[in-house]
């Protein structure tokens, strides 16, 4: 077996090697089927199991049943959070630190579906792309074998268009656009229960990106009937309809890997890409497809912040682990990370790549077999146009709004204050310089490794 390459921390290789003698001693002969869904802009307490007004069964039950990643942290908003989720690396690293539309990635980036077609799997996407909006650039050029969805972002429910201009048209099959009627979540969850069904022996990778609860929202008439009496509000009422239509979505493709006979033998992971949002539901700059106005009711209690924000709301996200027989059910508090999905995996398929890729993520398939914590580490983030960065380290937040003499400077203990309430910068001068200086290490990496022509 080859040497793997050394990781950046000494303790980090020290977790990789551990967690895969692990693996090498209780793996199955056949490589586990890996399933990963990420809701787009669903808030923290938007699921029933963290007191969500809308029933959500199917994520109850997986939460019940599997294991909670308590704190598991995103990007502020999506294109960052996918970028960190296809690298392993930090998203401000290919300066993508906000919704874009053009290409996120440098062509010959070592993405997670490539990670696993070179460890034999099969590999497909149907969903949001948003790492580069026209056919050349989408998913397909980026190691996956079939690609649906949208190439942009959010897409109207009905049309699948993106916002007005030179990207709305966006939907599309293996880079060709085309035109497909129906209500977006289903289309996407009928493309993953398709391609499920249609797998032959070897090992898949199934990337489900769905576009609910992003804006514009407006539910099929029969979803709105279900939602309960006590949500009131045409707009809530419809954001209840597209929380519970995604869940039923999730179910879909849960009762396909059952009904395949694949359900025991895959990892599914279920998140969100950022918090919560209370942005106007029916954005103007989108083509009209009749959504109701008003403040959509993304919810993040109880955590600050929402969609946008390097606080809790926007970065902290409902996460489930769910691997029969192998991940150990409970709830975990132990900090991870969207850039910890890549070298997880690459654990988990025996990847063993040839030089060193620069992972900012570690493996904790250990935190997932056996609740094995990890050692504290840096854990970075930018927000959007780079107003604000932030570094966690163990219980300890700093976010630094702004740069030089006019940085403004936020100092968290999430141990004891995790609605970060009480800014403790000037009480605790010792520790802020200590974040700060782990921030700035991480912050000298920004934009190293940038898209060329």
């Amino acid at each position: 077996m080859k040497r793997i390459p050394r990781l950046f921390l000494v303790p980090f290789t020290v977790v990789w090697l551990a967690a895969a003698a692990l693996l090498r001693a209780a793996a199955p002969d056949t490589p586990p089927n890996i399933v990963f869904i990420m809701a787009d802009d669903l808030g923290w307490a938007d699921v029933a199991f963290h007191g969500g007004n809308a029933p959500t069964p199917n994520l109850d039950r997986l939460a019940r049943e599997g294991l909670e990643l308590a704190r598991h942290y995103v990007a502020p908003v999506c294109s960052p959070t996918r970028a960190g989720l296809m690298t392993g690396r930090y998203w401000s690293r290919f300066g993508v630190v906000a919704p874009q539309a053009t290409r996120g990635l440098p062509w010959d980036t070592v993405t997670l579906p490539r990670v696993l077609k070179a460890a034999g799997y099969d590999t497909a996407m149907t969903g949001k792309w948003h790492l580069g909006s026209l056919p050349e650039e989408g998913p397909h050029k980026f190691g996956f074998d079939h690609a649906h969805g949208s190439l942009g972002g959010g897409v109207t429910p009905y049309s699948h268009k993106y916002k007005r201009g030179k990207y709305s048209d966006t939907w599309h099959r293996n880079g060709k656009l085309i035109e497909q009627p129906g209500y977006v979540t289903d289309l996407i969850a009928a493309e993953a229960v398709q391609w499920i069904e249609t797998r032959g022996r070897a090992p898949f990778f199934l990337y489900v990106p769905l576009t609910a609860v992003h804006l514009p929202i407006r539910e099929p008439d029969e979803w709105v009937a279900r939602v309960p009496a006590s949500i009131q509000g045409e707009v809530a009422r419809h954001y209840a309809a597209c929380i519970m239509h995604l869940d039923a979505a999730v179910g879909q493709i849960l009762a396909a890997l059952e009904r395949t006979g694949r359900r025991g033998n895959t990892l599914v992971v279920f998140t969100s890409d950022n918090g919560g949002s209370t942005a106007e539901n029916n954005d103007t700059t989108y083509p009209d497809d009749q959504c109701p106005p008003g403040k959509l009711t993304g919810n993040n209690l109880p955590w600050r912040g929402q969609k946008g924000s390097l606080h809790e709301g926007g970065t902290r996200v409902p996460t489930i682990v769910s691997w029969p027989g192998r991940a150990k059910s409970g709830r975990v508090e132990t900090p991870v990370h969207i850039v910890d999905w890549v070298p997880t995996f690459a654990a988990l398929t025996r990847y063993r790549p040839e030089r060193d890729l620069k992972w900012d993520g570690t493996n904790i398939l250990s935190l997932l077999t056996a609740h094995t914590p990890l050692p504290d580490r840096p854990l970075y983030a930018v927000a959007p146009g780079w107003r604000a960065r932030s570094i966690q380290f163990g219980t300890w937040k700093v976010i630094a709004t702004g740069d030089g003499a006019q940085r403004k400077n936020e100092l968290y203990n999430l141990a004891t204050d995790p609605g970060e309430t009480n800014n403790l910068a000037a009480s605790q001068p010792g520790k802020l310089a200590e974040l700060l200086r782990m921030l700035d290490q991480a912050a000298a990496r920004d934009r190293d490794a940038l898209p060329k022509d």
